[in-house]
């Protein structure tokens, strides 16, 4: 590859990061109509990164081109839902269950420590009045890096990628609906730790199971099915 190959997929990569960062911090919001103009400011990219970013959003279903009226960001539907959390269902049963035959030890014991920790400070909290929101990034810094953690064991660089893409939408969804606050932080601990413990075992078809109950469970908190 040259150098200006090179540096074309920089950009690319550069203005890809940006848009997927200011669609979870929320500076872009699901169903906004926005134009490549708006975008260039947005992300302080040129307009030829732009251009070379939309067809990749566009094929990984962030955005959609609506005929007279320009690019939307995509919105929260029931469609979106249950396809994102059906996917994601599919790839972390058989990640869960590999892990569980083959998982690093160490990783697994160092997934164990995180969660322990994290549920001490949140019980810990929660008897001093509530737990802060910088404990609560935390332990959802610590829930989404478990997840990504059993699928990238798997050394398979299509599904990683495609998981990958998958999450930024179930991290919209989740902004969108629910999140982990004082009530659901501790309970999602405990059902990380069920996981982990079926990783310990050396148990996949307890670890595949525990996996999909727990996603069903957020699932379910997605869709307002208590």
């Amino acid at each position: 590859m040259d150098a200006t190959a090179t540096e074309q997929l920089k950009l690319r990569e550069k203005a890809y990061e940006s848009f997927t960062q200011k669609l979870l911090a929320r500076d872009l919001k699901p169903g906004q109509f926005i134009t490549q103009r708006q975008l260039v400011e947005l992300t302080q990219l040129p307009l030829g990164g732009i251009r070379e970013l939309i067809p990749r959003l566009e094929a990984e279903g962030l955005i959609k081109t609506v005929p007279q009226r320009g690019m939307q960001i995509a919105h929260i539907d029931l469609n979106l839902i249950r396809d994102a959390f059906q996917f994601r269902t599919i790839l972390e049963r058989e990640a869960a269950a590999a892990f569980a035959q083959s998982g690093d030890a160490a990783l697994i014991a160092k997934l164990r420590d995180q969660h322990e920790r994290i549920l001490s400070a949140c019980e810990a909290g929660l008897e001093n009045g509530g737990i802060s929101a910088k404990l609560l990034a935390k332990a959802q810094a610590t829930d989404w890096a478990m997840h990504t953690a059993v699928i990238d064991a798997m050394g398979n660089a299509i599904i990683s990628e495609t998981y990958r893409v998958n999450l930024i939408k179930i991290r919209v969804i989740r902004e969108e609906t629910t999140r982990l606050d004082n009530s659901r932080v501790i309970p999602t601990m405990q059902e990380h730790l069920g996981i982990i413990a079926a990783f310990e075992a050396r148990d996949p078809e307890r670890a595949a199971t525990a996996m999909v109950a727990h996603i069903d469970k957020t699932r379910k908190r997605a869709l307002g099915i208590t």
